[in-house]
């Protein structure tokens, strides 16, 4: 079965549009008509988004709950209290964790942390583990990442006499937990200007605005500057990691911080940077921490346990770090091969059962470790365009740990709401949703998603759209290009690299297919006299597609400098492909 057809749609080009705001930005007219596609107008604007200063931060006082939380924890850390941080499991997590705790370290507090275990525990904080903080002798915990919709631990928390101070970002539900305060950028009644930030980016605010208490001024003094200045890289792993929305103050906190990782790594970092395979002094961008750093950290709350991933941030012993960096990488392989074996069993499974005719899918099996269904969800949402629902079940009829992810225009935690009789528990946002449910139960939630979502597209889904930012010719990919596009960096969510069609190409020579099980397609394509090399990952199969009109291909991609061997080379990493000359544009 193939994968999920998608439209290609070509913005509209505005040259005269594109000449004005080139002249007002101070700025090449190619990257005026980028910013005009990212719907930045006004040279202002357009000037701040391509400088990023850091004074661009809001101040942390802005953000809701913070004074308060600053005034509890400089009291409790007087009074020599024991503190703990408790983070969740993912990348977002386990760096605004470490950014905490380093910013402890320094006030000479007594802090801890706590993680908790994602097969045994699961998300959020749990009533066992608040009870043994309790028992232990902490007094403040602090959450990170987590919390929002913790009503009854919040409530157990304070029948304790445990004072609870919650930061997170999660969507809220209708009551909120009775912690002692609530740091939150889309509280009721918040003012805050960018209610997008991450859990890091929140803990980021939080440690900032202690430092301000602690050196009695705005202008924090410079021990703890040096210290911020270096937790901008930790919250740009944790921003990048977690896919938010690269604009506003969390384009500054990734430009910033990626500076930060590469000019001035920790132990930890240094360490993670090496395990992945790039060169020492390599300057990184968002895509090395989406695709290399951030899943070796996630590896650790994935398959085993994310305090692994807090000990590998925080360690300054270089020799711990190596031996931190290289069990995650081996652990990330692991959780590589399981990924690629349960995404083959879904489309299986699938196929066999007829489900990609469904407005949503639902799969369930023994076989997948409960870490990896969320990455599973989404490849086969990606390949079928519909909602996907995977179930990791357990023997028994204990509840099962489940992960969905959705498609544009479907918000997912709203399907979970409408199938709430079905679960035992559930939560998260319109992308991407966690959820429990008894093995005797998938069947009826299959049946009642899957109503749920044919009534909300009122038929078939909608097509994946593609949005090309211009249709450009072969001559064009030269590295006077690149550096224009560079400008645009970091790249992530609502940023992506630009993309582009190239249209009426010939394949040059044979395709082949590379990569582990061949999964990968390298091949060159010629226009006139330019020849280009180009990468197509995950479309191995497509290959008889590729050559089915004769080698006459279109090609929706972005441009990437390949460096091997001392040669540098502007090749195409493709998105999606058409056989024939004719783009076939919506």
């Amino acid at each position: 079965m193939p994968s999920a057809v998608k439209s290609w749609h070509l913005r509209p080009h505005d040259p005269d549009a594109a000449a004005r705001l080139a002249a007002a930005a101070k700025t090449t007219q190619v990257v005026a008509q980028l910013l005009l596609n990212r719907g930045i107008r006004e040279p202002a604007e357009a000037r701040l988004f391509l400088d990023t200063p850091l004074t661009a931060l809001h101040p942390p006082q802005l953000l809701p709950g913070i004074p308060a939380a600053v005034e509890r924890i400089i009291r409790a850390v007087k009074d020599g209290r024991r503190i703990c941080v408790y983070g969740d499991y993912d990348v977002d997590g386990t760096t605004g964790t470490a950014i905490l705790l380093g910013l402890f370290a320094l006030l000479g507090a007594k802090a801890e942390f706590y993680v908790p275990n994602r097969m045994d525990e699961g998300y959020g904080l749990n009533v066992d583990a608040i009870r043994e903080l309790a028992k232990s002798g902490v007094s403040l915990l602090i959450t990170v990442d987590c919390g929002i919709t913790s009503t009854a631990e919040a409530d157990e928390a304070r029948r304790l006499g445990l004072e609870l101070i919650v930061t997170d970002h999660h969507e809220m539900k209708d009551r909120l937990p009775a912690a002692d305060v609530l740091v939150h950028p889309r509280l009721p009644g918040s003012q805050y200007p960018h209610g997008d930030l991450s859990g890091a980016g929140v803990a980021f605010k939080l440690a900032w605005a202690i430092a301000q208490a602690a050196s009695g001024s705005d202008k924090v003094a410079p021990q703890f500057r040096a210290y911020l200045m270096n937790a901008l890289g930790l919250a740009a792993l944790g921003l990048v990691a977690d896919v938010v929305p690269l604009r506003d103050e969390n384009r500054v906190f990734v430009r910033h911080g990626l500076d930060r990782l590469t000019k001035t790594p920790s132990a930890g970092i240094k360490a993670l940077i090496a395990a992945s395979g790039l060169a020492e002094g390599t300057v990184l961008k968002a895509e090395d921490i989406g695709f290399r750093l951030g899943p070796r950290l996630n590896a650790a709350g994935r398959l085993e346990c994310a305090r692994l991933a807090v000990d590998l941030l925080t360690t300054t012993n270089p020799q711990r770090a190596r031996e931190l960096a290289e069990y995650l990488e081996n652990l990330n392989q692991k959780r590589q091969a399981q990924e690629r074996r349960a995404v083959s069993e879904a489309r299986e499974m699938v196929e066999a059962a007829g489900y990609d005719q469904h407005a949503g899918i639902v799969l369930a099996s023994t076989e997948w470790h409960p870490g990896v269904i969320g990455i599973v969800a989404a490849r086969i949402a990606d390949r079928y365009g519909r909602p996907v629902l995977l179930v990791a079940l357990k023997e028994g009829d204990e509840p099962c740990a489940g992960s969905g992810r959705s498609i544009q225009g479907f918000p997912l935690h709203e399907a979970l709401a409408a199938c709430a009789g079905e679960l035992v528990a559930h939560g998260g946002h319109a992308a991407a949703a966690g959820f429990k449910v008894l093995p005797s139960r998938v069947d009826a939630l299959r049946e009642r998603f899957v109503a749920h979502a044919a009534g909300h597209f009122g038929g078939a889904p909608p097509q994946s759209r593609l949005v090309l930012d211009a249709e450009v010719p072969l001559a064009a990919l030269t590295f006077g290009l690149m550096k224009e596009l560079d400008k645009l960096e970091p790249f992530g969510a609502e940023n992506p690299r630009p993309r582009f069609l190239a249209a009426g190409l010939k394949v040059e020579g044979v395709p082949r297919r590379i990569g582990t099980g061949e999964r990968h397609l390298a091949f060159r394509v010629r226009q006139g006299n330019t020849l280009v090399r180009c990468v197509a990952f995950g479309m191995g199969e497509r290959l008889d597609e590729l050559m089915s009109a004769g080698g006459e291909c279109c090609l929706a991609f972005t441009p990437k400098v390949n460096e091997w061997q001392g040669h540098r080379t502007v090749e195409m990493e493709l998105m999606d492909f058409r056989p024939g000359a004719n783009p076939d544009l919506a």
